[in-house]
């Protein structure tokens, strides 16, 4: 197949479409958006789709057109006209017509390379090397038809941070998508059972408890707003092998993804009454521990990498920036309602963030390492600290504009979880074999993003390689970690006693 030519940019036209839009059509973007194009800071989200037949670049041509360009956002321009009072020369929403040919990438392949895995890492690398142009709507769509180890053939979808954050673009995904049981219906989403409220019976005793609740809520969030403005202002994480430097946000980025079984991740959540979300921060800290052991044996003259070993320094230092979803709950009946066109699909960074700390240490007990996520969890919860920070981006960028109101540099890496189908899906008529979301731009060396899929949960890292070169050995580590950790649960005979 021949490479499909790529026309030149219409600047000029673009430009018209900015001056002749109306007034209701250029619509500011939020702070959040805004913060997503400082430079430090400039992300992009990267959606890695393996597919299980070939794609017919024809039929996804077709069908974009019906979904994807029916979305405001798809179809708009960020530009920013001559300073005006309303809007005081911010970056503005401006429809324009889509050429296709300037999004959709079809390159042609060598079919019988001898390693397609590595083409496929390396085209998405070299994708973090370059930016989508502001001149064109902030997207684009990598389709490879190429045979890998865990896919017939692949599409990589980029878009700048700024159109919308993984919840929303995960419900746009779901929208185009349908079961592969059933080509009519829609995938369902898991969703988490809202908790009972509380019985207004009780007495004086339940009143105690509520007071007591909404104080701790208080209090935890006083505390973490006041750890954020110390971090803010010099509270650096522990300089270790995973930490990078100012400026990390510029580099390219390599991303590597493993999938593990969604059951094994469940059992152990099921036997030690958890969430999925404590399981997979417990085997991400089991997994940086080993890491990080490993490297600092080699740093010591006897190697110092003999089995059970510890390596580690003291008080490691080390926190995640973890993003949280503020959208409302919504059942499945209301995903079910907003998932039925690709219109309903409200996109945008509706998304706070909290500074979450990792345990970093060598544990007889695996299982530790999932009780103090879920301990850790359990407190970040009973804490406002992530609609504080969402407010507080908002107000820092009105009152002293961009430069004070950026993600902070201070914490080692980004941790991310959305929750992806629960069934097999396809995609326009292709079964889609595994999701890989992540981001790169971001002011971290590492990012770590796990999403389900099924009946598979898929852990994606996004590295600066000058900082982790080995970004697969990390795979295997967290890989081997959720292996020990499901063992310990079935050797200390929880999984006859867990909680559904």
């Amino acid at each position: 197949m021949r490479t499909r030519a790529i026309k030149p940019i219409q600047t000029a036209k673009n430009v018209e479409n900015v001056l002749s839009s109306t007034d209701e059509e250029q619509q500011p973007l939020s702070p959040m958006a805004r913060m997503f194009h400082e430079p430090d800071s400039n992300v992009y989200i990267i959606i890695i789709i393996g597919f299980q037949t070939k794609i017919n670049p024809e039929v996804m041509r077709a069908n974009l057109r019906n979904t994807l360009l029916k979305h405001p956002r798809f179809c708009s321009l960020q530009a920013s006209s001559v300073p005006d009072e309303k809007y005081g020369g911010q970056l503005k929403w401006v429809r324009t017509e889509v050429d296709l040919d300037n999004h959709v990438k079809f390159p042609t392949i060598d079919p019988n390379m001898d390693f397609p895995d590595m083409y496929v890492e390396d085209y998405v690398s070299n994708l973090s090397k370059t930016k989508i142009s502001m001149s064109i709507p902030m997207w684009d769509l990598h389709l490879l038809n190429i045979k890998t180890s865990n896919a017939e053939s692949v599409g990589i979808l980029r878009v700048h941070h700024s159109i919308g954050d993984g919840t929303s673009l995960m419900s746009l995904f779901m929208s185009f998508t349908r079961k592969a049981s059933d080509p009519e219906a829609l995938p369902t989403l898991p969703i988490s059972k809202k908790q009972k409220p509380c019985s207004s019976r009780g007495g004086l005793l339940q009143h105690f408890i509520k007071l007591f609740s909404v104080l701790l809520i208080y209090w935890n969030t006083l505390v973490d707003v006041v750890m954020f403005l110390i971090t803010i202002f010099f509270l650096d994480d522990t300089k270790t092998p995973l930490k990078g430097p100012l400026g990390v946000g510029c580099t390219p980025r390599r991303i590597v993804h493993r999938t593990v079984s969604l059951e094994d991740v469940k059992l152990v959540k099921n036997a030690m009454n958890a969430t999925i979300n404590d399981v997979m921060v417990g085997v991400t800290q089991a997994a940086l521990s080993r890491y990080l052991n490993r490297k600092y044996g080699k740093n010591k003259k006897d190697g110092g990498v003999a089995e059970g070993n510890s390596n580690l320094p003291k008080n490691i230092r080390l926190r995640a920036t973890s993003f949280v979803n503020l959208r409302p709950y919504l059942g499945n009946e209301g995903v079910a309602e907003k998932s039925k066109s690709s219109s309903n699909v409200r996109l945008g960074n509706l998304i706070g963030y909290v500074l979450f700390p990792f345990t970093i240490a060598l544990r007889e007990d695996a299982l530790d390492y999932v009780r103090s996520a879920k301990a850790t969890g359990k407190r970040k919860k009973a804490s406002l600290e992530a609609i504080y920070t969402y407010f507080m981006a908002k107000t820092f960028l009105k009152l002293f504009g961009t430069k004070l109101a950026s993600f902070p540099t201070q914490t080692t890496l980004w941790f991310s979880n959305v929750a992806g189908p629960s069934e097999e899906i396809t995609l326009y008529g292709h079964q889609v074999a595994y999701i890989a979301p992540t981001c790169f731009g971001q002011p971290n060396a590492l990012m770590i993003h796990v999403v389900s899929y099924a009946n598979k949960m898929n852990i994606i890292l996004s590295v600066d390689e000058g900082i982790v070169p080995d970004p697969h050995q990390l795979c295997d580590d967290l890989e081997e970690s959720l292996k020990l950790i499901k063992d310990a649960v079935i050797y200390k005979g929880l999984v006859d006693c867990h909680v559904y």
